[in-house]
């Protein structure tokens, strides 16, 4: 495995928090997510830029989890259940949970993470100002999806029916089709858009792929596939049918996939505190400004390449901040 070095920006070290001093009383932090977040292997970045920031789980807070397993649907019951647990602060993950939590207080802080074009779904005022109780990290998906088809085109040039797995029902995603059609069409292929909205359609999603004969997949960005051993079969299957493969997300890639391009998920769990622990100081969310990932990393994993006997040009691998060997 081949990796070049990264240089995140400074992240200023705190002494403890006056917080839990000054409130004698533990944090509560309530995290929706698609996965079970304490169990989620890269959750131990968080809590690791927490210590750094003086912030001890467990002494100073304690976070409540409240998972929906990539089924948007459940998410207005598990926001209602987390309510209950009355939080001091929310933090919402992907975009499929914000409204839920944005229609279950006005009052409480939320802060995002991993949320697409929260300008444009009205979640925030503008970037720079949110205004309201929400603020946090968008995911910047702009132009990245356009870079993840070129890059899979470059990968497989003689692929010319590409297969686009979404979900129609997260406004990013839709805007992102358009941009991916966009390239298409400059780049002479065809693309095909296929449904995954909840876990039930990975099934129907792989026989439609099937139908359309399609010679490449890209994946969008989606809490289905991030949630469970999902990853890993899918590539298998992906392997199997002989398509070339990409997506947004690193794990994935060391999970079989062919290729990623995108931000990286522990740059953003390691900037969340950022957030987390100035609003809990008593900084009102809104005057704290959005912030979008400014590093992006290719990804490439060369096992699948090989096994799918595809010759990689010089070019691409150039590109690569990863090579899995």
């Amino acid at each position: 495995m081949r990796r070049r070095p990264l240089i995140l920006g400074s992240t200023l070290l705190l002494p403890a928090t006056a917080w839990p001093q000054r409130a004698e009383r533990i944090a509560r932090i309530g995290f929706v997510a698609s996965v079970p977040i304490k169990s989620w292997p890269p959750f131990a970045v968080f809590t690791e830029a927490m210590r750094e920031r003086g912030w001890i789980e467990g002494r100073h807070y304690a976070v409540d989890e409240a998972s929906y397993d990539g089924r948007a649907e459940q998410i207005p019951a598990v926001v209602a259940e987390l309510m209950k647990r009355r939080p001091d602060l929310i933090v919402g993950s992907a975009t499929p949970s914000m409204r839920p939590l944005m229609q279950a207080t006005k009052t409480i802080p939320i802060v995002m993470f991993a949320v697409g074009d929260p300008e444009g779904q009205g979640f925030v005022s503008s970037l720079a100002r949110p205004g309201g109780n929400v603020t946090g990290l968008s995911s910047l998906d702009h132009g990245m999806l356009t870079k993840q088809f070129e890059l899979l085109l470059q990968a497989a040039p003689r692929a010319r029916r590409i297969g686009v797995v979404l979900n129609p029902e997260i406004p990013p995603h839709a805007k992102g089709l358009r941009e991916v059609e966009a390239a298409a069409e400059r780049l002479g292929v065809m693309v095909r858009p296929v449904p995954l909205r909840k876990p039930d359609d990975i099934e129907p999603m792989k026989q439609a792929l099937q139908r359309e004969r399609v010679d490449a997949v890209h994946f969008f960005a989606n809490p289905v596939l991030n949630t469970g051993d999902r990853a890993a079969p899918l590539a298998a299957f992906a392997l199997q049918q002989r398509w070339p493969t990409a997506i947004s997300d690193r794990p994935q890639v060391a999970a079989g996939m062919l290729l990623a391009y995108g931000w990286r998920i522990d740059d953003l769990l390691r900037r969340l505190p950022h957030y987390v622990i100035r609003i809990l100081e008593g900084t009102p969310p809104g005057e704290l400004p959005v912030e979008q990932p400014t590093r992006f990393y290719t990804t490439i994993n060369l096992k699948t390449a090989r096994a799918l006997e595809l010759k990689l040009p010089q070019t691409l691998l150039l590109q690569a901040d990863e090579v899995i060997e």
